[in-house]
């Protein structure tokens, strides 16, 4: 077990640059059982998510072999196995995504029931409802069991734009026999990488980027060189940072199309950047004041579906906004228990009326202080972090082994722009 010491109160300063993204890798990693042939991902970010996927596929039969800190080559010709480890599937959300390529590469695939951040309900039903479409059956008995004589191809209709049952219908329709429709498809960015990859591979999609997917079925994929795209939820954390703290940041290896929703969020705080190419830069100086709707009205800042915001970075705005002159509602309409580490916030001297489970309005700016915080998932964790780095005095946060499962060499990273944190034992 550790924790991070954090002391607050400085300024980060200089240039990073920015990690593969964590949304991506996971389903790229799962596509690779979908060919005999080895596949070479590059840019996986060095986090446990991607070491606890590596290691299931191992467990399934799979050579897995570490070219270096951020490429992995895994062949899948020796995969027999259907049944992934229960302690590997509880430990991470994504091990649900095993599900689509098994059944399409083995006809069956059997898991526990996964695990991951705890942010309330997070309903697997559309994954069950598209691959019953494409001819597998669903049994739950304590465990999952899915089970295809063959696929075909199908117009399916997602009850919901779920990113990871986007996901798992596609790597099992690149596979059926026939055409495939996916509409109330999942588009953001790693969804985009996904097919990309699997075109590389040899699948036949269109639609990439949209909410309607089509495919046509192929009955073989071939082994490719892939390489994951930025994390652009890591880069608005690094951008809610340098302005929290009131530093600067140069952010290098970004996709700027990704920051275009980004932008218009942080703008309705008074935070800017400059891009040039694929460098962003987050100048010290920042006006920091909400900038009001039409008639003085308080802004929102809700997520949805991409190309919205992201749902992922509403616990850093939420920390940002306490820094920001003027009130803000942050409306987080995906998870019921994602906004309750606000009274973290509080403690440590926020201004926030938790008006109901997914909606905060935010009143800054306020003077945060050192507190002892416990991370409950990923990004609340992330903001967590930025809390203690822009309070006064000493903070210490437990269970930083969820904020590790998204972040790469975090405590380093931020100690090379200037920020006084330690990873200690416990």
């Amino acid at each position: 077990m550790h924790e991070y010491l954090i002391e607050g109160g400085f300024p980060i300063k200089g240039t990073i640059t920015t990690c593969g993204n964590k949304n991506s890798a996971l389903p790229c990693i799962a596509a690779t059982l979908l060919t005999d042939e080895p596949i070479t991902l590059k840019n996986i970010p060095a986090i446990e998510d991607t070491a606890v996927m590596f290691k299931i596929l191992e467990s399934l039969g799979a050579d897995v072999q570490k070219e270096s800190t951020h490429t992995w080559t895994v062949c899948c010709s020796n995969v027999k196995s259907a049944e992934i480890p229960a302690d590997m599937s509880k430990k991470i959300r994504a091990s649900i995504l095993f599900a689509g390529p098994l059944v399409a590469r083995l006809g069956k695939a059997v898991m526990m029931p996964p695990g991951g951040d705890v942010i309330g309900r997070r309903r697997l039903d559309t994954h069950f409802l598209a691959l019953t479409e494409l001819g597998a059956r669903v049994d739950i008995d304590g465990k999952f069991s899915f089970s295809a004589n063959k696929l075909v191809g199908e117009d399916i209709f997602l009850d919901e734009a779920s990113v990871t049952a986007t996901e798992n219908a596609l790597m099992a329709a690149v596979l059926a026999e026939g055409k495939t429709t996916i509409t109330n498809a999942a588009s953001e960015p790693h969804v985009q990488d996904l097919c990309n990859m699997l075109n590389a591979m040899g699948a036949k999609i269109t639609g990439i980027g949209s909410n309607i997917l089509y495919i046509e079925g192929v009955k073989k994929l071939h082994g490719c060189t892939f390489n994951i795209g930025p994390d652009y939820m890591e880069i608005g954390s690094f951008i809610g940072l340098a302005a929290a703290t009131k530093g600067s940041i140069r952010i290098e290896k970004i996709n700027p199309a990704d920051m275009r929703p980004l932008r218009i969020a942080f703008s309705k705080l008074g935070i800017r950047w400059a891009i040039n190419g694929n460098t962003l830069e987050v100048p010290q100086g920042q006006e920091m004041k909400v900038n009001t709707d039409l008639g003085g009205q308080i802004p929102k800042i809700d997520d949805s579906p991409w190309p919205g915001f992201p749902p992922d970075l509403t616990s850093i705005m939420t920390v940002v906004a306490t820094q920001v002159e003027g009130n803000v509602l942050i409306f987080e309409k995906m998870f019921e228990s994602r906004m309750f580490f606000v009274d973290k916030l509080i403690n440590m001297g926020a201004r926030i009326t938790l008006c109901d489970p997914h909606r905060a309005l935010v009143s800054g700016p306020s003077a945060l202080h050192g507190d002892h915080l416990v991370s409950p998932d990923v990004r609340a964790g992330m903001a967590m972090v930025i809390a203690a780095l822009a309070a006064q005095g000493e903070s210490r946060i437990s269970n930083v082994y969820q904020i590790e499962r998204g972040y790469e060499n975090l405590v380093e990273r931020l100690q090379s722009l200037g920020a006084h944190i330690k990873r200690v034992e416990v």
